[in-house]
């Protein structure tokens, strides 16, 4: 009780500062989900939104959060300030590159300490000249209560077409919509058949497109598919494409952002549209090579790795 009263009246301990979104949603709010969740299960005192005298970590997301309230709150109670920073989003989302020098300049005002989703991420802001305070690289992870590969189907066995899926929860072109247009048009349909799950301004003419799903519903479709499709262009640390590998997908995946770091040797890459043909093909003739080669970092080993920065 004493503890509750506390949190309320002084703060968490850890705050997490974020616009928050129930699912489904984009994959940096499913990750501080699982994250929050994690940290929950291990009984620590995690807040959403408020800092108090009893706060002595703050983790703010981007630049998804009101800036001038926590400017204020910082100053006040001086909790130690981490900045989970994704992108660069100039990049990613193909917008104007003035985003990240002003999410830079939030992290010299505020941070102590930088986190990168990927080698990628940090890579590419070093190449645009922005430079950021003490910075790591954690990779994000998911709930593994949810997302595993529990039950998963029988990798293909010549008895039934092999079932291809991809994901997204935004629809921007740059998720790979025109390459699965073109996919869909292309792919031989007497041997693999292809499903979309989420929002997208692509066409299709033969794929099955289902809406946007909760996370539950995303896993049980993942595990009943065989090859995930990541098509996503300049994509730091897709979440996407982490829940599918570990349902026990290997990936087809566009050379391009993190995907290499993430999929390692479970997955083939490729750099056009005739190359996703092939890396699908290199992949149903050696599946289960492929499926055995999948490492998907725990959520429990993530979270260890932000309580280190977190010094706690």
């Amino acid at each position: 009780m004493i503890k509750i009263l506390k949190h309320f009246i002084s703060g968490p301990e850890i705050a997490f500062f974020h616009e928050f979104h129930r699912p489904p949603y984009g994959g940096g709010n499913q990750f501080l989900l699982a994250l929050e969740k994690e940290f929950l299960r291990r009984g620590l005192d995690v807040g959403r939104n408020k800092v108090g005298s009893h706060t002595k970590i703050c983790l703010f997301n981007s630049f998804n959060f009101d800036f001038d309230r926590l400017s204020n709150l910082a100053s006040r109670y001086h909790p130690r300030m981490i900045h989970r920073v994704d992108g660069p989003i100039g990049l990613y989302r193909g917008l104007d590159s003035n985003i990240d020098k002003k999410i830079c300049d939030m992290n010299n005002s505020l941070a102590d300490a930088t986190i990168f989703q990927s080698k990628y991420s940090l890579d590419k802001h070093v190449e645009l000249g922005l430079s950021f305070k003490n910075p790591s690289v954690i990779y994000n992870a998911i709930d593994s209560n949810i997302f595993n590969n529990k039950n998963k189907i029988l990798p293909p066995d010549g008895l039934r077409k092999i079932r291809l899926i991809a994901t997204s929860w935004s629809d921007n072109p740059k998720k790979g919509g025109p390459l699965l247009s073109w996919l869909d048009e292309h792919l031989d349909y007497t041997k693999y058949e292809l499903t979309f799950v989420g929002r997208t301004r692509a066409k299709f003419k033969n794929a099955r497109v289902v809406e946007p799903v909760s996370s539950e519903k995303l896993a049980n479709i993942l595990r009943q598919n065989d090859i995930y499709i990541a098509p996503s262009q300049d994509d730091p640390c897709s979440n996407a494409l982490i829940e599918a590998l570990a349902c026990g997908l290997p990936a087809s995946f566009l050379d391009s952002g993190g995907h290499p770091e993430l999929v390692k040797e479970g997955g083939e890459k490729f750099a056009d549209q005739e190359g996703v043909l092939e890396a699908i093909d290199t992949i149903a003739h050696n599946y289960k090579k492929y499926q055995e080669k999948i490492e998907v970092l725990s959520i429990t080993e993530v979270a260890n790795r932000y309580l280190k920065i977190f010094n706690l």
